[in-house]
């Protein structure tokens, strides 16, 4: 029996120091709404950063779980199993892709296909055709290699050196990257919306431009769709309302609704450069994970569910819009769908942690987007109803945040 008290001091004491999690201890969840060790309740507008897409413990994928557990758990890439089988085709007939490699987590869904591109350019137009060109901003992952794309100075200072051949021009600039593309360039490698870089959309024009600069120079397309795929932003994935396909997108977070998976999906042409033995993952393609995400894809690839997330986000912004009228503390809102960046004005910027503590306090769960922005990620099915508490839960926080800023 543990008889140690299991609360945030324990963290401090056995966990490495690279989380600073908030006080409260969630240990439970239903739908949009979390409760903590003392029975406090909290309407979750964060959804385990653009992961619970259907919310905590759907009854759909409890019983997906549940049954799977019954009968299969683990083999290993030795064998393949019927829930991985079932996923990739109901993913390949959704999307673009012609196959699919299955992994843990986005961080390693982008590793594979950063090293896809290079092997790919390698096997079909030699080594030299190797540099991958990100945006300044962006974020991939925390592995040295999609650290290293990522757009963020700050996520790898103290790990260098890191891998070489990445250059990084800014998002939306169209004429800087076709200033820095060349005939060595192997992959342009994007988010749809950057996510950690603050919640900023790409521009449609931008994206059909980088598009076009990729075919001229035999460049593949990489589209990073950790945060903004699996319904995010109305879309099945985001890349379909833009008018573009990639060569190469990767995947997690709200593909297994809650349960941990990546996947990275690309075509026919490209997938032969992952001949065998050329890349893996122990646990990638799990029975159990791969039952869970078949189940959840299921029910998020619905019309109905899809459509209804503007309606979501018009609740949203109408209510972020009817408290910076009072308040005026928000200088933008943006993003699409239910992936909702809110900067806030110069004078509140850097306030961004103030905000998230602030909002538990009043039994509200949101995040940031670096120290000016915050961010909501909620599930795709939250209630009308949730949203709106939800809202008036920001309020009073935002109204103390306000009154200690004026008192400072």
């Amino acid at each position: 029996m543990f008889k140690q008290p299991v609360n945030r001091a324990l963290f401090d004491e056995v966990m490495v120091p690279n989380y600073n999690p908030q006080q409260m201890v969630p240990v439970r969840g239903r739908g949009s709404r979390v409760w903590d060790q003392e029975d406090n309740e909290y309407i979750d507008f964060a959804g385990g950063i653009a992961v619970n897409a259907l919310g905590h413990v759907h009854p759909a994928l409890v019983a997906a779980l549940k049954e799977q557990a019954d009968k299969l758990w683990h083999l290993s890439n030795t064998f393949t199993n019927e829930p991985a089988l079932r996923l990739a085709k109901k993913l390949t007939d959704a999307t673009f892709a012609d196959k699919v490699f299955f992994c843990n987590s986005g961080a390693e869904a982008n590793e594979a296909a950063f090293k896809l591109a290079r092997k790919y350019s390698y096997d079909n137009f030699g080594p030299e055709k190797n540099e991958i060109i990100a945006f300044y901003q962006g974020f991939h992952g925390r592995t040295l290699f999609t650290v290293s794309v990522g757009g963020q100075t700050k996520y790898r200072e103290g790990f260098e050196p890191a891998p070489g051949g990445i250059s990084h021009v800014p998002f939306n600039d169209l004429a800087a990257l076709k200033a820095a593309i060349s005939d060595k360039t192997c992959a342009v490698v994007m988010e749809p919306i950057q996510g950690e870089g603050g919640v900023i959309p790409a521009d449609p024009e931008f994206v059909k431009g980088v598009r076009e600069l990729c075919d001229q120079h035999d460049a593949l397309l990489v589209f990073d769709e950790i945060q903004t795929g699996v319904g995010r932003t109305g879309h099945l994935y985001a890349y379909m309302g833009m008018g573009v396909e990639p060569d190469i997108m990767t995947s997690a977070k709200a593909l297994g609704g809650g349960f941990p998976i990546g996947a990275m999906l690309t075509t026919d042409k490209v997938a032969p450069s992952f001949g065998f033995g050329t890349h893996g993952s122990t646990y990638g393609g799990n029975p159990l994970a791969c039952a869970v995400s078949e189940a959840a894809l299921d029910l998020i690839n619905q019309p109905e569910l899809l459509n209804n997330v503007a309606n979501k986000r018009a609740i949203f912004v109408e209510e972020l819009e009817k408290i910076n009228t009072k308040h005026q503390i928000f200088k933008e809102i943006r993003g699409d769908g239910l992936l909702i960046g809110v900067e806030l004005i110069d004078s509140l910027h850097g306030q961004g942690a103030a905000f998230l503590a602030a909002a538990r306090e009043e039994g509200l769960m949101i995040l940031m987007a670096g120290p000016n922005v915050l961010r909501m990620a909620p599930s795709l099915i939250i209630p009308d109803q949730d949203i709106r508490d939800g809202m008036a839960l920001l309020e009073k926080a935002a109204v103390k945040i306000v009154a200690a800023a004026a008192a400072a």
